[in-house]
């Protein structure tokens, strides 16, 4: 009987260490185990915005290396899979105007983006089709103060999408 006492304690701690199963988002990778080297090609772009597949591509880059344990490299022949993206559109409208001067004060880019993994087979283990993200930024509405926050948005934006990409691609959404 005393015996059983002591196991008693032990086991409940087995018991709840556990777990139910579920995770803090990030924290898992749903990726093959094969998979230790991951291509990131330059973001392809439909848009007029000529820098912005340039940011995108910069961003997933730093974040796939924050992130992950995978190497990172620039030759998909090198790699156990391949990341590629793609700008499908961009927009950009005034949101907020100056009620004395009616000139806009305020902007929002939206942008469609694009992404897929591959491995080296062709198969794809992730792909999102379709996912916009939006950034605001403010327009000084004084021209002799003018300074164009359009490429800091942009770069806002980036970080965003590469957060969100990685996030995806690791958990599997």
């Amino acid at each position: 009987m005393k015996q059983a006492r002591q196991v008693a304690p032990i086991f409940a701690l087995v018991l709840s260490l556990s777990g139910c199963g579920y995770h803090v988002a990030g924290s898992t990778n749903l990726l093959p185990t094969e998979i230790h080297t991951i291509a990131v090609t330059p973001f392809r772009n439909a848009s007029i915005q000529y820098k912005l597949s340039d940011y995108l591509t910069e961003a997933v880059v730093r974040e796939m290396n924050a992130r992950t344990h995978y190497k990172i490299v620039a030759d998909p022949a090198q790699a156990d899979a391949v990341l590629s993206g793609a700008v499908a559109n961009m927009f950009s409208s005034a949101v907020v105007a100056d009620p004395v001067t009616g000139r806009s004060s305020g902007a929002q880019v939206v942008v469609l983006i694009q992404a897929e993994l591959t491995d080296k087979s062709g198969k794809v283990l992730f792909e999102r089709p379709n996912i916009e993200f939006r950034e605001r930024y403010e327009i000084s509405i004084n021209p002799q103060q003018y300074f164009d926050e359009s490429q800091a948005a942009l770069q806002r934006l980036s970080k965003d999408v590469a957060r969100t990409v990685v996030s995806a691609i690791l958990d599997n959404f």
